[in-house]
């Protein structure tokens, strides 16, 4: 005997998922930048501790170059978190 009740369409495994992969994309590039902005503010340290070298350790690299793309990685990730799925909108 079957049943006379219709089965549900199947659905795609991931379409339940609020992410993407243009999210996701987005997710990794915004990481992949925050990675490169923690990596580029390491270093600047001295071999002796009677030494101070001033331009290692305030770098035009370390002090402006790092933080902005550390905040570009956020801003990504905030978009990747944000952005609308477009298959969830039909």
């Amino acid at each position: 005997m079957k049943n006379s009740i219709p089965s549900e369409p199947q659905k795609d495994a991931i379409s339940h998922f609020g992410f993407n992969k243009s999210n996701y994309r987005w997710l990794y590039i915004g990481l992949a930048l925050n990675v490169i902005g923690f990596i580029l503010m390491i270093g600047g340290g001295a071999e002796r501790m009677d030494e101070f070298d001033a331009s290692a350790l305030f770098s035009h690299m370390r002090i402006t170059v790092a933080p902005i793309l550390i905040v570009a990685g956020y801003i990504c990730i905030l978009y990747a978190i944000m952005k609308p799925n477009k298959k969830s909108e039909e």
